[in-house]
């Protein structure tokens, strides 16, 4: 496996991690340590873009989202309602759903780059 695979798996193994953590704060309405989980998973996911899109994380000119071949559909929207309310359970699926969303748009670049090496 590449790096780049071997890093998404990584980031996607932390993500499983995360999701364990966040499920039992919700139920219990912890704000305060959701909101710190849910930034870890914030976090996590912007790396995951970044590096579906090769590029390097953190990056030096934030909000370049709109440069992205490789994201998911209302990207920017999206991440300003995760980040303006990181404690709703709505941001959660919201933030779970990117993550899935964003695992298909990394097969997706995996594909047209083995395709234009052929």
């Amino acid at each position: 496996m590449n790096n780049r695979g071997e890093a998404v798996a990584a980031i996607l193994a932390e993500w499983e991690c995360i999701q364990k953590q966040l499920a039992p704060l919700f139920r219990a309405r912890d704000q305060k340590n959701t909101k710190k989980w849910m930034e870890k998973g914030i976090n996590l996911y912007l790396q995951f873009l970044y590096l579906t899109n090769h590029e390097t994380f953190p990056p030096i000119n934030r909000n370049r989202y709109d440069q992205f071949l490789f994201k998911p559909v209302n990207l920017e929207e999206r991440i300003d309602f995760i980040n303006s309310r990181p404690e709703l359970y709505h941001s959660y699926r919201q933030l779970s759903e990117l993550m899935i969303e964003q695992e298909k748009q990394f097969v997706k670049s995996n594909i047209i780059k083995k395709s234009s090496r052929l």
